[in-house]
Formats: C-alpha cells, sequence, structure tokens
C-alpha cells in the first residue's frame, strides 16, 4: 500500500514548522492516533464477523460494547487510545495486547540501542531528548531482559552449535 502524494500535501497544508508535524499535537501524533484505533476497530470487526451498525449479522451472541481508554507509549510520544469492547470480553486485540503499555516499534528501538551498548540511563536519555516520551531504567530493563530471556530459551532449545 503505497500513500499518495496527494494525502501528503493535505497533510502538511497547515504546516509552518517542525513542531506541526513532531509536536505534542504534531501530525504524527494524531496520525498514529487515529490509525491504531481504526485498526483496532477493524480488529472487532473482525472478531464479532460483522461491521459497525450491520444489522444483518447482529444476533450472532456478541456485540460491541463501547470503548475503553489506554494510554500507550509509541515513537512519537504517549497517545490516549479507545479500545473498542466487546459484551462476552472475548475481544483481544493484536495491535496493543491487554496489559501491554507500548505501541509497535518501543521495544524494538529499545533492543536495538541496548545492543548497541547503550545503558538504560543512555536509553532513558535518548528517548526523552528524541523523542519527548519518558520511561523508567526499570522498564528498559523488562524489555531488554525479556529479549535476553528468549535468546537463552533458544539457544537451550537449539543446543550449542558445532562448526562443520
Amino acid at each position: 500500500m503505497s500513500v499518495s502524494d496527494q494525502l501528503i500535501d493535505q497533510l502538511l497544508a497547515d504546516y509552518k514548522s517542525p513542531e506541526d508535524l513532531f509536536g505534542e499535537q504534531g501530525i504524527l501524533k494524531q496520525l498514529t492516533k487515529k490509525l491504531a484505533e481504526r485498526a483496532l476497530e477493524a480488529e472487532m470487526e473482525l472478531h464479532l464477523g460483522y461491521a459497525k451498525h450491520d444489522a444483518a449479522d447482529k444476533n450472532t451472541g456478541n456485540s460491541r460494547n463501547g470503548k475503553s481508554r489506554k494510554s500507550v507509549r509509541t515513537i512519537h510520544g504517549d497517545i490516549e487510545l479507545e479500545t473498542p469492547r466487546d459484551r462476552n470480553g472475548s475481544f483481544e486485540p493484536k495491535l496493543v495486547k491487554k496489559g501491554e503499555k507500548q505501541l509497535g516499534g518501543f521495544d524494538e528501538r529499545i533492543v536495538s540501542l541496548y545492543a548497541r551498548g547503550m545503558s538504560t540511563r543512555d536509553i532513558q536519555a535518548h528517548f526523552e531528548e528524541a523523542y519527548c516520551v519518558e520511561v523508567s531504567p526499570t522498564f528498559i530493563s523488562q524489555v531488554t531482559n525479556a529479549v535476553l530471556d528468549e535468546v537463552k530459551a533458544w539457544q537451550q532449545a537449539t543446543g550449542p552449535s558445532v562448526p562443520g
């Protein structure tokens, strides 16, 4: 899927400074929120098997049940998402799973910086300076430890490799 130049022109119609793009009310943050909420709605539609306001398949035994607010970290700062709910409580979003507090790409950036030798304090400072996002050293350690645990489990499962 490609983004048209016309869409970019529309998004940048009122652009005057980098703050308009990257700031607290910037285009990227607004776009991230709207795209995430639309994706969550699409996931709910797939889960229920019918579109919102579609009367045809509403008697499936489950239906929409409002939304809940969830604050998540993104590379553009914290955003407040409206996550759809279903009556049966069986909806498990894939974009931002229950209990998760960050939107995709966040953990990968932490791991990437850690793999390059940055300390948790350096990573914390980087996120604050580059993205205006506050993350605790404890959170950074939790992310890197989870990855290290997965690597250790994988190494134990595959056994030692012997060059042949």
